[in-house]
């Protein structure tokens, strides 16, 4: 299933549900088929993520590209990591905010 998310502010984009449902579990979402997050959630949603993206980055397990030759598996050097799956997310988000729109999803 994909997620459409959606916002005045910006331009659509397309989630699928596995990443998305992690995106709502970090914003405090639940997963339904539509959704919003109102200007008035919007910069706890931001903080939430970029927290989110901080431990991620903490983690030198994320770090592929620098990983010793022969150390990261193919799967791992392969990783899809927070910050690539959140970065429309929260592109959206912050430009929402600042035209004051919410943002929404559905299925």
């Amino acid at each position: 299933m994909l997620y459409r998310f959606q916002s005045r502010a910006s331009p659509d984009f397309v989630m699928l549900e596995v990443h998305a449902r992690q995106l709502f579990d970090i914003v405090g979402k639940d997963i339904a088929p539509k959704g919003i997050i109102t200007v008035e959630q919007i910069p706890a949603a931001i903080a939430a993520l970029e927290s989110a993206l901080a431990r991620e980055a903490s983690n030198p397990h994320n770090n592929d590209d620098y990983a010793v030759e022969g150390h990261a598996s193919e799967a791992e050097k392969q990783h899809v990591g927070l910050h690539q799956r959140a970065a429309p997310l929260l592109h959206m988000l912050r430009d929402s905010l600042v035209e004051k729109k919410d943002v929404t999803w559905k299925t």
